[in-house]
This record gives structure tokens, sequence and C-alpha cells, in this order.
């Protein structure tokens, strides 16, 4: 059955940083290395989709857990891009993430831990949460968990909105998404490498990824999508695998790549696109946020272009069938 359109969306980043992003010709590990330039500037998984999703014109409300003691650079971009704001303010600094991208696109991520949020903490987010829940269909859960929030407790709050209804797209990894998957999410977003490490198994080839994903289809979750960088992005919906390969892009950063196709699914979704056409636009968009620093919508016509040179086509197990 088709869905109503909406344009009202609730990203949670529960573990949100500011990334401070370097770009250099070349990292000299274990030695000094020179920074050509950098930007410092609030995100984390949701508050990255959160930014692409109101570019697109969604209405967004943020919520999670935010440190009280550097907040600045959250409440500007929350005002920037219009999106309320429900974050949960925790005792302490949200953490500093480095990300150092090299000339060849190579990135090096250097994480860091988040905020120690309390059981109280987590009683005044679940307010907010579930009352949100009445006014709202979509929710997007993205990224790692702050101390004092199990995988367990992320997973209740996922199977409780599955119970009211609620599409919850989720993306993450290790045991945060092994535990989210028991909880059933409408959408998971994992790519190659957390596909890997999910099922402990080394996935060397396009089908070993296509029939690991397969296996997943039995956890009851609609909405199966691998990322699988240059190599395109493959969805199984409703028994149906479609693959979708965008054309070569010249790769100045691949950070917010991942977090950008998240956000194109839940807006074609939310505007009832057809899954042929949903996937080949959320593809583009994850495609061009490859050829640019940061994430959001910067062209139009650049997009255009990207979709006209998007191929999607239905797979199955032993053969390609094209689609259109």
């Amino acid at each position: 059955m088709q869905s109503l359109k909406t344009n009202k969306v609730v990203t949670i980043t529960l573990n949100p940083a500011l990334d401070l992003t370097g770009s250099l010709d070349e990292l000299n590990v274990g030695s000094v290395s020179l920074v050509n330039n950098s930007n410092l500037h609030a995100a984390g998984k949701g508050v990255n989709v959160a930014k692409v999703l109101s570019d697109l014109g969604a209405q967004v409300t943020v919520t999670g857990f935010l440190g009280k003691d550097n907040p600045e650079l959250f409440h500007q971009l929350f005002d920037e891009i219009g999106a309320i704001n429900e974050f949960i303010q925790v005792e302490g600094a949200t953490r500093i993430n480095v990300k150092l991208v090299e000339k060849d696109g190579q990135v090096s991520d250097i994480n860091f831990p988040g905020v120690q949020v309390s059981p109280l903490e987590i009683d005044r987010f679940e307010k907010v949460l579930f009352k949100l829940a009445e006014e709202h269909d979509y929710f997007v859960l993205a990224g790692s968990l702050p101390s004092g929030v199990t995988p367990e407790l992320c997973a209740s709050w996922i199977s409780k909105l599955r119970h009211q209804g609620k599409k919850v797209l989720f993306d993450s990894s290790k045991s945060a998404l092994a535990a989210g998957i028991e909880a059933q999410p409408w959408l998971i977003k994992p790519n190659d490498e957390e596909l890997s490490d999910l099922l402990g198994q080394e996935l060397g080839s396009f089908e070993a990824c296509r029939d690991a994903a397969q296996s997943l289809a039995g956890n009851g979750i609609e909405n199966i999508v691998v990322s699988m960088g240059a190599d395109g992005v493959m969805w199984l919906n409703d028994g149906e695998w479609l693959q979708a390969q965008p054309p070569k892009m010249s790769v100045v950063s691949t950070v917010g790549a991942g977090d950008t196709l998240v956000a194109g699914l839940c807006w074609g979704h939310m505007q009832a696109l057809p899954n042929t056409d949903l996937l080949r636009f959320a593809t583009a968009l994850s495609a061009m946020a490859v050829s640019q620093v940061g994430v959001g919508l910067t062209s139009q016509q650049e997009l255009d272009e990207i979709k006209l040179n998007t191929q999607v086509k239905q797979i199955c197990s032993s053969t390609n069938v094209k689609a259109n």
C-alpha cells in the first residue's frame, strides 16, 4: 500500500560530535602531518541526515543527547536549517571527532567517546521521543551510542516505535546494529564493512554482500539497503532486489555520503516515490556528496545530471535483469 506523503521527520542522534575535518596531502602515521585546511562543525550521523533532509524540504525535528558545555555550533546549525531542537542537554561536553582526508580520498577517522548519560537524562529523552511519536511517522535513528545507553535500551526504543506503527530507519554498527536488528526497524542501511562485521565473515564480492543481506530478511525488516561505495547500492524490499550504480565521481571526501544516502531514502519514502525512482534519487544524492566537503544539497542541477547517469536494475540470485 502506497504511503501518504509527509514532510515531517524526527532524526535521533544519541552520540553527536563536533567533527574536526582536516585535508592533507598524506597522513604520516607516527610522525608529523601538515593539514592544508580544516573545518569544525556540528555533526553526528543523525545531525548530518537532518541537514540533508532540511535541504530537500523536510520539516525536521532533532533530538538526542547534547553536552551542556559546548552546544553553540549545534544550535547555530539547527537555526540555519530551521530544525526544531528537542535535544536533551546533559552534563559535560559533546565529543570532538577528527577526520583526516588525504589527497587520494582516503579518510582516517579518530572517534572519541561521547558524554556519560544518566538514567534521569534517559528518562527525559524517552518522554520527548514518545511525545514526538504522537505527531510523526518517520524516525531516523543514526550513529553510535553514548556511555549509559546500552544496545538493548536503544533496541527497546526501536521496538516501541515500531509497535506504534512508526517507520524507523536505523543506521548504526557493531553491537548497536546487532541488537537493533532484533527489534525489527523498518529500514537498515549497513555498508559492506558493517555487514561483514555484523555477520563475522569477510564479504569479498557483490554476491556475498547480497546473500548476507538476504539472510537478514528473516528478521522481519521491510527494507534492507547495503551501500558499497563506488559499487553502488542494493535494496531488498518485499522480496525484490534493486541495484543502483552511480556514475564515476571525482571524490573529494566520502565523509557523510552514507548519511546522505539515508536522508535520500527517507525523503524518497516520505514523498511516496516509486521504488526505482526512489533508489535512483537516493543513490545520486549520495554520489554527489562525495564530490564536496560536508553534507547538503549544493546543486539541484548537478543532482539531476547524476540521476540521469545512475543505472537501476533488478537483481536476483543468479542473473541480472535490467529494469530501467
